[in-house]
């Protein structure tokens, strides 16, 4: 009977110094991404993701990516990070679209700007506008594109080389190549 008394207190004991060793280890969650920003390290890592984001109702945007880094614990510049690419489609009230694509893809979060490099194409569905280049600035706050690469818009009829960059409205029908090239197609009235 006092063997089992004591086994008993021992697993009592032991049971309490877990539970005050459990409770005794949580970290500060400020300290846990003070140590992950300065480390480098990212709050968060998904994979495979797919994001819709609605407003009032609409479907405002898709977001399609294999892997997000997401370092928004960063004090000055946060930011989300998608270093295999990404595939965005916005959609305005009426319902037309325009995607967005590029191998990778950087969003800083204060100021709503994103670089998008390595082949990226966006392409008006409705109006049937397609852009190419190298890497676009999208200012979302502004709904505007730019960039200083060259760059090569096609319509179903024309096609305009910017060798210098390019700048448009987000669905391209507003764009000024910069240093422009290309075949362009007029009717002309008698």
């Amino acid at each position: 009977m006092i063997k089992l008394l004591k086994k008993h207190k021992i697993k009592n004991i032991a049971t309490i110094l877990l539970v005050a060793m459990f409770f005794s280890c949580g970290n500060d969650f400020e300290e846990v991404n003070d140590f992950l920003a300065d480390k480098n390290l990212p709050i968060a890592v998904t994979k495979n993701i797919r994001l819709v984001y609605t407003d009032s109702g609409y479907i405002k945007n898709k977001l399609k990516a294999p892997i997000l880094h997401n370092f928004e614990n960063r004090k000055k510049h946060p930011y989300q990070e998608f270093p295999k690419g990404i595939e965005i489609t916005t959609f305005d009230r009426q319902g037309d679209s325009t995607t967005i694509k590029g191998n990778y893809a950087i969003t800083y979060s204060k100021t709503e700007i994103s670089e998008i490099r390595g082949n990226v194409t966006v392409y008006n569905h409705s109006q049937k506008l397609k852009l190419k280049t190298k890497q676009l600035y999208w200012d979302q706050k502004e709904n505007f594109f730019y960039s200083s690469k060259k760059s090569i818009l096609t319509s179903p009829k024309d096609t305009i080389i910017g060798l210098e960059g390019f700048d448009s409205n987000a669905d391209l029908t507003n764009a000024s190549m910069m240093n422009n090239s290309g075949i362009l197609h007029f009717n002309e009235k008698k």
